[in-house]
């Protein structure tokens, strides 16, 4: 890859901020919280959150990209997020108030707020780059930014067990899974994009029911359903306000 690097270096280099903040949004800073998060949190829980990233990103495009507030997103806003509390808090938001929140699920909320702001940043950019390229400057990123946390954390060499995981982060979830992300933003935008995170907790809760045995309880039902019936209602319900409706 340096030498596609080095062809493209006029268009690398005045962006190199840009990518350098691409890199620890989407690499560093999501891909780490997100991999630290799974240790305290259930995968059930880290799907409901995942699921607010569509209207984290449109709130992202309303703010810098010029898209019109609509009674849908303002409404669906609420929705989502009282769905997100009834899933933090296990149903009881009591305890909520109590005990504060999972650092499992902050992490995840963090993470997601940061992928939001990756996908609306990276289709305002519009860097003329190849995805390759691009994918490849950003990695590279993410090895520095988060070369000290490596060198602080306990290690553990490859083992039978691990091995698959480690080809699976690395190759599917750090570069395909990315590559195709960058590609469906810019084709798509973020918040068309985003719309495919409406199937993650139904998929993320039934491989976490299959593969990892979690129980489902009522609140996941019942926090999931707020949360993507939220986001639901924001991408159908698009009066704009502000605006008087016309009568024809």
């Amino acid at each position: 890859m340096l030498k596609p690097v080095i062809a493209h270096w006029p268009l690398i280099r005045p962006n190199l901020g840009r990518i350098f903040v691409l890199g620890v949004l989407g690499m560093a800073v999501y891909q780490s919280l997100a991999y630290f998060a799974a240790t305290l949190t259930s995968a059930t829980n880290m799907g409901i959150i995942l699921s607010l990233m569509p209207l984290m990103s449109l709130a992202m495009a309303i703010a810098s990209l010029g898209q019109r507030l609509t009674a849908g997103a303002l409404v669906g806003a609420v929705l989502s997020f009282a769905g997100v509390l009834v899933v933090v808090s296990s149903g009881s938001l009591g305890a909520l108030l109590q005990h504060g929140v999972n650092l499992g699920d902050a992490m995840m909320l963090i993470a997601t707020l940061a992928y939001a702001i990756y996908s609306t940043l990276l289709k305002k950019w519009q860097l003329r780059l190849p995805p390759l390229v691009l994918l490849y400057l950003q990695v590279l990123v993410a090895i520095v930014v988060l070369f000290p946390l490596f060198i602080a954390s306990p290690k553990i060499g490859p083992t039978l067990q691990n091995i698959p995981l480690v080809l699976y982060a690395c190759l599917l979830a750090s570069m395909l899974a990315p590559l195709a992300w960058m590609q469906a933003v810019q084709r798509l935008g973020p918040s068309r994009t985003t719309l495919f995170f409406n199937l993650l907790p139904l998929i993320t809760a039934l491989i976490a029911a299959v593969v990892l045995k979690e129980q489902l309880a009522m609140y996941h039902l019942v926090g999931g359903l707020l949360t993507l019936g939220g986001v639901i209602l924001s991408e159908r319900w698009t009066t704009v306000l502000g605006r008087r409706l016309r009568v024809a």
